[in-house]
C-alpha cells in the first residue's frame, strides 16, 4: 500500500435482515399466547406415581368446559371445596348390628306374605261360618225347650245338647253322629225324641229331613227282615240325597232300637262307615232304647244308698262316665253298632220328678194343675225306697193313662 494513500474508515454496524427478526417475533407471540392458554386451564389433576412406569400415571381426569368468560374472571373465580367423605361410624361391641336393607326384595318373600294373609282370612271366614252353621239349628232354643218339658234329666240334656253342637257347628263332616239314649221305661226317651223330631221340622223348614222309624211298626215281627233292611235303606239314602241338595244336615230318629233286627243293625253300622259317599257323612242318627235300663237302675240305686249324698241333679255326674263305660261294654257284646255310638243315660225320676209330669199333663189336657191333687195321684204309682229316696219304677210311663181317668 502507498504511504500517502490514507487509511480507510471504520465500517457501519449491518442491521439484521428481516428474514431473522419475523421468527423471533413468532416465537415471544405463541409463548405470550401459551402462558395465556395456562392461565385459563383448570389445576392439574392429582397424579400417582408408579415405580415401574417412566412417567407418573394420572388417576382421572377433570372435563374441561367451554365458557366465554376472560381470564380475569377465572382468576378473580374462587376454587371449588371438594365434598368431604363422611367417616365411618363406629358401633360398641355390646350393640346389635344390622346390615344394609336389599334395595330389591326377593319374590319369593312376597309370595309367602300373600300365602300367609289368604290362610289367615280363610281361617276367619271359617270362624264366621262355624257361627252361622251353629244358627242355624237353634240349640240354644231347643235346649231351653229340652228342659222345660224333660222332667229329671239335666244331665242327660246338657250331654246330648253339647253332642249336637259340636257336631252342628260345620257342615262338613268324616263321619255321621250317632247318639244312643238309654235307659228305663218311662224316664223320657221317646218325649226327648218327639222334641227332636218338632225342632228339626221347625229349622230346616222341611219335614222330609226328618226320618222317623219305629221298629214296632215299620217292621213287626212277622215280616221279613230283608225286606225291612231294603225298605231302610231306601228311605234313608232318600233323606240323605235330599239334604245334600238343600245342604242341611237330617234327623233320622230310631225309635224302640233294642228290638230291630239283627240286618237292621248292620245295615246301620254299614251308613255309620267312612267308605261311604259324603253324603252318607252328614247326618245325625238318634237310637232310642230300653238295654241297659236294669243296669241304669242298679247304677241308681247304688249310688242312692251312699251316705253324705247331696240332694240334686248333680249328685250323680261324677260316676256317670263310669256308667257310660258299663254300658258301651254290655251293648257292644250284643253288636259292634254300639262301639260308634255317643251314649246318654237316662236315669230313674224321682217322686217330685213325677209330681211335676201330673202338673204339666193335667195342664195340658184342661184340668188346674193342683199341687195336692198331682202329688195324691203320684202316690198311686210304685217306686223304688232307698235312703230316704223314692225313685219312680216306671217313671212317667203311667201319668197320661192316670190323668185320662179323671
Amino acid at each position: 500500500m502507498d504511504r500517502g494513500q490514507s487509511s480507510p474508515e471504520p465500517a457501519a454496524p449491518v442491521a439484521p435482515s428481516p428474514s431473522v427478526i419475523a421468527p423471533v417475533r413468532a416465537v415471544v407471540r405463541l409463548r405470550h399466547q401459551v402462558r395465556l392458554l395456562r392461565k385459563r386451564r383448570p389445576p392439574p389433576s392429582a397424579v400417582e406415581p408408579d415405580p415401574g412406569a417412566a412417567a407418573p400415571r394420572v388417576l382421572r381426569e377433570q372435563p374441561q368446559f367451554f365458557t366465554f368468560d376472560g381470564p380475569a374472571e377465572l382468576a378473580s373465580r374462587p376454587a371449588r371445596k371438594r365434598r368431604r367423605r363422611s367417616r365411618l361410624v363406629l358401633y360398641p361391641e355390646t350393640s346389635r348390628k344390622f346390615g344394609p336393607r336389599a334395595e330389591r326384595q326377593s319374590r319369593a318373600q312376597r309370595c309367602l306374605l300373600l300365602l300367609v294373609a289368604i290362610v289367615g282370612f280363610q281361617v276367619l271366614n271359617a270362624i264366621e261360618n262355624l257361627d252361622d252353621n251353629a244358627l242355624r239349628y237353634d240349640l240354644d232354643g231347643l235346649e231351653k225347650t229340652l228342659q222345660r218339658a224333660v222332667f229329671g234329666q239335666p244331665a242327660a240334656v246338657g250331654r246330648l245338647v253339647a253332642l249336637l253342637r259340636d257336631y252342628l257347628a260345620t257342615h262338613v263332616h268324616s263321619r255321621p253322629l250317632l247318639l244312643a239314649l238309654h235307659g228305663p221305661s218311662g224316664v223320657g226317651k221317646s218325649h226327648v225324641g218327639r222334641l227332636l223330631a218338632r225342632h228339626f221340622r221347625a229349622v230346616l223348614e222341611d219335614g222330609a229331613l226328618v226320618l222317623q222309624y219305629h221298629a214296632r211298626h215299620h217292621c213287626p215281627a212277622p215280616r221279613a227282615a230283608a225286606g225291612c233292611r231294603a225298605e231302610l235303606a231306601r228311605r234313608v239314602a232318600d233323606v240323605l240325597a235330599r239334604a245334600e241338595a238343600e245342604e242341611k244336615t237330617p234327623l233320622l230318629l230310631l225309635d224302640d232300637a233294642e228290638l230291630l233286627p239283627p240286618l237292621l243293625l248292620d245295615e246301620l253300622h254299614g251308613l255309620l262307615q267312612p267308605q261311604r259317599p259324603p253324603r252318607f257323612h252328614n247326618a245325625v242318627y238318634v237310637l232310642l232304647s230300653g238295654a241297659g235300663g236294669a243296669e241304669v237302675t242298679r247304677f241308681v240305686l247304688q249310688n242312692a244308698s251312699r251316705p253324705g249324698r247331696a240332694d240334686g241333679p248333680e249328685e250323680l255326674r261324677a260316676a256317670e262316665e263310669g256308667l257310660r263305660a258299663r254300658l258301651r261294654a254290655l251293648l257292644t257284646r250284643q253288636h259292634p253298632l254300639w262301639e260308634a255310638a255317643a251314649i246318654v243315660p237316662f236315669l230313674l225320676l224321682d217322686k217330685r220328678d213325677v209330681v211335676s209330669c201330673f202338673r204339666d199333663e193335667m195342664a195340658g189336657e184342661g184340668f188346674f194343675p193342683e199341687q195336692a191333687r198331682a202329688e195324691l195321684l203320684a202316690a198311686q204309682l210304685s217306686y223304688y225306697r232307698v235312703a230316704g229316696r223314692e225313685f219312680a219304677v216306671t217313671g212317667c210311663k203311667q201319668v197320661v193313662a192316670t190323668v185320662n181317668l179323671l
